[in-house]
């Protein structure tokens, strides 16, 4: 085994190197947090040489990452036996990682036996209760998407925000709409990793970003550089003026707009793969062990938002809650919904 630190270029890579146990840092290149974590791992290599060390990055082999879900950077995956082709997940840490998280997670491979999984233990189901699960979940989430296409005259699934992309594709896509003056709402597929997975299926396109106009798919990044190069997208997509996103759109059309985007929607510092307070954090893990789908807005990237649905809901903080666009309360009457078994009455209601 290396005793230093491999790049990770492909997956064929990766299953030539792979043998009992790895720690794989899926990194950015532009994230300020890299090079810590590149470095942490640099010295762990050294001396825990009988483990794999490996770095990927997750924008140019993103399918690798697909493998594992990593829906953010940085990512830790550590790998606990299994083969190349089909690895073990032992642990998974994903946003802020601490150099002590990392080196007691590394300590926990070491320590554990071979073969010791995260991906067991899943109950059993009947085949026909499985299958009509699926078909309903399958039918919601493609009713999600038809509506979240729609969201406005254009649509840019990409990853991150248009004021903080997390990817060179999403932020060259951003700067050619902006070159362009059109005006266009925006999707972070990091948030929600269903919709970052059936979208690729539903439009049967498998990568990221995705424009939309008027509902139908133009494409990506590529086909986005060849329509700019042709002329303006405005005349080519036939667009008015006024359509898209339109900047003279009042504020209280857009808080109306957003309290309406999903049945179950919720308003946070962050976002639901990375919140940013306690309080987001807490309601966040309430959501997800109700499991029932929803969507969020990260109130830290638009202050007119922050600040506009506050008077708007008549509510001062945040987190808050909107089911069918009617204010459900913030955290903590969330948490007495959930004690009192009230709450995934009203998600699903």
């Amino acid at each position: 085994m290396s005793n230093g630190l491999t790049e990770i270029k492909s997956t064929a890579e990766f299953v030539q190197h792979y043998a009992k146990k790895a720690v794989i840092l899926f990194c950015a290149e532009w994230h300020e947090a890299t090079p810590t974590l590149k470095m942490i791992l640099q010295t762990l290599a050294k001396q825990e040489q009988s483990l794999l060390f490996a770095t990927v990055d997750a924008e140019a082999v993103s399918d690798f990452a697909d493998k594992f879900d990593v829906t953010m950077v940085p990512t830790l995956v550590l790998l606990n036996g299994g083969t190349g082709k089909d690895p073990l997940v032992l642990e998974k840490l994903d946003g802020v990682l601490e150099p002590s998280q990392v080196t007691v997670a590394v300590q926990r491979l070491i320590q554990a036996p071979e073969g010791e999984s995260t991906t067991g233990g899943r109950a059993a189901t009947t085949p026909a209760s499985a299958s009509n699960a699926v078909q309903d979940a399958d039918q919601a989430l493609n009713e999600r998407l038809k509506r979240l296409i729609h969201g406005d005259t254009v649509m840019l699934f990409m990853k991150g925000t248009p004021s903080a992309p997390r990817c060179g594709f999403s932020r060259q896509a951003v700067e050619l709409l902006n070159q362009h003056q059109v005006p266009f709402g925006s999707f972070d597929i990091l948030s929600d990793e269903d919709v970052r997975q059936g979208l690729k299926k539903y439009s049967d396109w498998p990568t990221y970003p995705q424009i939309y106009v008027k509902g139908e798919l133009m494409g990506g990044l590529d086909i986005l550089k060849e329509t700019a190069e042709e002329g303006s997208l405005k005349e080519q997509w036939e667009l008015d003026d006024g359509e898209g996103a339109a900047p003279t759109e009042t504020l209280q059309s857009r808080l109306e707009k957003l309290v309406n985007r999903h049945k179950v929607m919720l308003f946070m510092k962050g976002l639901p793969s990375a919140p940013q307070c306690g309080f987001s954090r807490q309601i966040v893990e309430i959501l997800d062990e109700s499991d029932v789908a929803y969507d969020a807005f990260n109130i830290l990237e638009d202050e007119e938002i922050r600040q506009g649905l506050k008077e708007f809901s008549d509510w001062p903080t945040y987190p808050q809650l909107y089911v069918n666009g009617d204010l459900v309360g913030g955290l903590d009457i969330v948490k007495e919904l959930k004690d009192s078994n009230e709450l995934e009455d009203l998600l699903k209601g």
